[in-house]
């Protein structure tokens, strides 16, 4: 790891449904049971410090797992008094799941599960953020760009809308979300893939997969 590796120092809070192509796929079943209705407030959850990879180290999958989701994600981190002090890319990974009604704690905290961007620069202009571009590529082939003009709650009403039932303590991350293809899946990558992350401003974040008995 890089002496001067960025890795985060507090909990790290991803957002669901945050994007209007998945919102809008899982609209129809939003009326269902258990919940009968959309949500109302942001939907978190957390990637633990075990998940913490920082770019250029190895992430494992688990062994019987063949393959698994990745995405690109941007982390707003938190300074004092509960302000924004800076923004890091992420690669968030995940087993391949079907639900969203239950914490799938053991889908996406999985060792190592979470690329960390070694570059943290300072949030001068939150609204520059809207045209934020994120382009993922698997072994050098591009395979997904996530714009960040196509978010639901942008980053400040996200922010403001989780901060009003949370307090986020200086070090803490909130993830603005990952969006899906056309078909509502992800990317999926397995053991031998290099994942590579880059978006205007921050230094490219790389991550390539191995087997557990590698």
């Amino acid at each position: 790891m890089k002496p001067d590796a960025y890795l985060p120092l507090g909990t790290v809070y991803g957002t669901l449904l945050n994007f209007r192509r998945e919102h809008a796929l899982w609209a129809p079943r939003m009326q269902e049971a258990p919940y009968k209705a959309p949500p109302q407030a942001p939907v978190l959850y957390i990637k633990t410090a075990n998940t913490f990879t920082p770019s250029g180290r190895a992430i494992t999958l688990p062994r019987g797992v063949t393959e698994v989701e990745v995405a690109a994600s941007l982390g707003l981190v938190a300074g004092e008094g509960g302000r924004m002090a800076g923004a890091v890319l992420f690669n968030d990974v995940a087993i391949p799941h079907e639900s969203y009604y239950r914490p799938p704690v053991k889908y996406r905290c999985v060792d190592g599960f979470l690329g960390v961007g070694d570059a943290l620069p300072p949030l001068s202009d939150l609204a520059a953020l809207e045209w934020l571009v994120m382009e993922l590529r698997v072994d050098g082939v591009m395979r997904q760009r996530t714009a960040l003009a196509d978010l639901m709650r942008d980053a400040a009403t996200l922010w403001t809308d989780v901060s009003a039932f949370q307090a986020m303590r200086p070090g803490d991350v909130l993830m603005l979300g990952t969006d899906c293809l056309e078909d509502g899946s992800r990317p999926r990558v397995k053991a031998g893939d290099s994942v590579e992350i880059t978006a205007t401003g921050f230094a490219p974040l790389v991550n390539h997969f191995v087997g557990e008995d590698q």
